[in-house]
């Protein structure tokens, strides 16, 4: 039967209706893309005059900057959606117009982590070590924006489906000066939680149930757990969360990069390759005094049609214990 259900971090509903992928045409798909040139990829080793300067770079030995020998890069968006801060521009309070038309410029930075030198379209190509490196290139990118801003979105966007505008795999940083609300509606209901439970953990305390009864459980390691969220907005959507809860992602501690790279794999080999899909880092806002950071990894298998755009309510085909079922099996 079709079921309604919350998402406890979040208070998104879902309807979970695995029926309905047995319609016509209903299935999730996820055709193999084309691969890449390398001779055409600006984000290639070798083509580093094709980005702006770099920010940032890891060099196992060292080495001049924007030249090769780079494990990862990280350079300033060549269209950036925010304009750098300035400090002539007015307070986030203080909003241009009046009445209906409000706005505020938007300021802050937005910059482009080039997760590995090799042309490949995702994560899961690459060897774990890589991943274990761009992990860490991402913590170090969000800590050096944490101060200045009161919210820093790390996101991934696979294949052109997904939204990316080139294919070579490659993270976004956007260092926000305002929490977005979905951040903040989640901060509310992490505190609220600790208040009524005398300072326990949300998402601890949820993935604990999660481990007790298994049943939407992917993997485990040391470090993290890999699960089909309860409320899963898309098929086959997951959620990774470290074992031992920590506020922010950019603190020191596991990032559980082998386990995303598990479940990555996992996902591919079920569904034949890496399918388009948006991921991103959920870190503590600015103001959170009970938070656990996690990785959203959405696989974009089915369209977001009218019901979704109309209501913010997702219609999911693919129920998230079959899911993690079958990727357990992968």
């Amino acid at each position: 039967m079709p079921e309604l259900r919350i998402d406890p971090l979040s208070g998104h509903r879902t309807i979970v209706a695995g029926e309905r992928s047995r319609r016509p045409g209903g299935a999730p798909t996820c055709a193999p893309p084309e691969a890449i040139d390398p001779g055409t990829d600006p984000f290639a080793e070798g083509h580093e005059d094709r980005t702006p300067p770099e920010l940032y770079a890891v060099r196992a030995n060292g080495g001049v900057p924007n030249s090769g020998g780079w494990k990862v890069r990280v350079v300033p968006n060549l269209y950036p959606a925010l304009d750098p801060a300035d400090d002539a521009a007015p307070a986030p309070e203080q909003a241009r117009g009046e009445n209906l038309f409000a706005s505020l410029p938007a300021t802050g930075a937005h910059e482009v982590i080039i997760n590995g030198p090799q042309s490949v379209l995702s994560l899961a190509e690459l060897p774990v070590e890589q991943v274990q490196a761009a992990l860490e290139v991402w913590r170090e990118r969000m800590r050096v924006h944490r101060a200045q801003s009161p919210y820093v979105q790390l996101i991934v966007n696979e294949r052109r489906e997904a939204g990316a505008s080139l294919p070579h795999t490659h993270a976004q940083l956007y260092a926000l000066s305002f929490v977005p609300a979905s951040v903040a509606r989640e901060r509310e209901r992490a505190g609220a939680y600790a208040t009524r439970t005398m300072g326990q953990d949300l998402l601890g305390d949820l993935v604990a149930e999660e481990v007790r009864r298994r049943e939407r459980v992917v993997a485990i390691d040391d470090e993290a757990v890999l699960l089909a969220p309860y409320a899963s907005r898309l098929p086959y959507q997951l959620m990774l969360v470290p074992r031992v809860p920590r506020a922010r992602f950019e603190d020191p501690g596991a990032t559980g990069a082998t386990l995303l790279h598990d479940g990555l794999r996992r996902l591919a080999r079920h569904l034949g390759s890496s399918p388009p899909l948006n991921m991103w880092v959920r870190t503590a806002p600015a103001g959170a005094e009970a938070f656990c950071w996690r990785i959203d990894v959405m696989p974009r298998l089915t369209h977001l049609a009218g019901l979704e755009l109309s209501t913010e309510l997702n219609l999911n085909i693919v129920a998230p214990e079959d899911a993690a079922s079958a990727l357990r099996e992968a």
